[in-house]
């Protein structure tokens, strides 16, 4: 019984999880998912790439790390895995809540979880109807959200995106409007439109991860990452936003690992990382000004980060990469102002401990850049580790 690895393209996380799992001692084979063709007849099954068949391989296997970064293909690959008889982390229940921000959000809120004030409208925007002509539904759906809301700033979203894509803020029933004629269904947001109220979160958000082993109970790490920043109100690190490493109180933790065992009762085994704000309001621990001028201090040694990053032979010379990204987050956080920001986030969410709001899901989230240099966790270790339990246990 052995441990593969799925994925449609080799970054940079996947690099990682081979690296790591040399380091620990597992053996860990390799099952491509992009190119290749499954098959299922009423011999069985064959996966074959142009130049190979798979099907040994994947009969071999017992567990199968999910590491499509596409969400519809890790669904996809999940479910046939599945059907095949192997363990898959995570599993298809996991992958089917968290593909969906509101599934994800109802499972949350009937444990009680707090979140933010959602509004789902189940009609488009624009409807055809069946003589070929146009039915244009903004101006009854934003009366819909707009009341629920009492006027007040919104957020629209997308059910499926990542990295802040197609995340919008109106903050006057003209940018409503506007935001919803460009809404559209897409294999992000497949019907509907999905609405949140605008949380005063600060300056940053938080990346908190839970764990969870055959036969152990769920384990919220001590240390979140905080994607920080005053570019715009979404601070997802895509957009060019800062990260910093912070501890998270005994009441937050306590929290996540309720929001995995909401996402991942069903399951033996599960990794997610679970996306959080604060509402902070006015209650800020430093002020603004004294914080965006500790954050220019930190831009070049953060553009350095980012040089590195970007590098295009980073996969050729995975070694010599790693070694050079993480000398330049040690630079990054030895710098002064990295800690008096990273206090001043620190400090903030002890005060407002309370008032922390858990709205998304991630099934799969890169770690190798950030999340393990800033927050020290290598996300590699609880995937093989979950992965041997599941070996152990059977």
């Amino acid at each position: 019984m052995s441990i593969a690895i799925a994925y449609e393209r080799s970054e940079t996380d996947e690099l990682g999880i081979k690296l790591t799992a040399q380091e620990l001692g597992i053996h860990i084979v390799y099952i491509p998912f992009h190119k290749v063709s499954v098959c299922i007849d009423k011999d069985g099954y064959h996966v074959r790439s142009k130049g190979k068949n798979h099907f040994r391989i994947v009969e071999d296997i017992s567990v199968i790390l999910n590491r499509m970064q596409s969400k519809n293909r890790r669904l996809f690959a999940v479910n046939i895995f599945e059907a095949f008889g192997k363990h898959v982390i995570n599993s298809s229940y996991v992958e089917f809540v968290c593909f969906s921000k509101l599934r994800t959000l109802l499972h949350f809120w009937r444990e009680g979880i707090r979140i933010p004030t959602t509004v789902y409208v189940p009609c488009d925007t624009c409807e055809r109807k069946t003589d070929g002509g146009k039915v244009y539904n903004h101006e009854d759906i934003a009366d819909l959200v707009q009341r629920e809301f009492n006027n007040g700033r919104i957020v629209v979203k997308p059910d499926a995106g990542t990295h802040g894509n197609r995340v919008k803020l109106a903050r006057k029933r003209e940018d409503l409007l506007m935001i919803l004629q460009e809404t559209e269904p897409s294999i992000i947001n497949p019907v509907g439109v999905l609405a949140q109220e605008f949380v005063e979160k600060w300056f940053y958000d938080l990346r908190i991860v839970v764990a969870k082993k055959s036969g152990v109970t769920p384990y919220c790490y001590p240390k979140a990452l905080a994607r920080a920043g005053f570019k715009d109100f979404r601070t997802n690190t895509y957009l060019g936003n800062m990260v910093f490493g912070v501890d998270l109180p005994p009441y937050i933790r306590e929290n996540a690992v309720r929001c995995g065992e909401a996402i991942g009762k069903n399951s033996e085994t599960w990794v997610l990382a679970f996306d959080a704000m604060l509402d902070v309001g006015e209650d800020k621990t430093a002020d603004d000004e004294y914080i965006k001028c500790e954050l220019e201090k930190l831009v070049p040694s953060f553009n350095e980060i980012e040089k590195v990053k970007s590098e295009e032979n980073k996969k050729k010379n995975f070694s010599s990469w790693n070694k050079r990204l993480e000398k330049a987050f040690r630079d990054y956080m030895s710098l002064e102002a990295y800690e008096n920001v990273r206090k001043a986030i620190e400090e903030n969410v002890e005060r407002r401990k309370h008032s922390v709001l858990f709205h998304e899901a991630n099934s799969c989230p890169e770690f190798w850049e950030q999340t393990r240099l800033i927050a020290g966790i290598n996300l590699a270790i609880p995937l093989l580790e979950c992965a041997q339990s599941i070996i152990d246990s059977g």
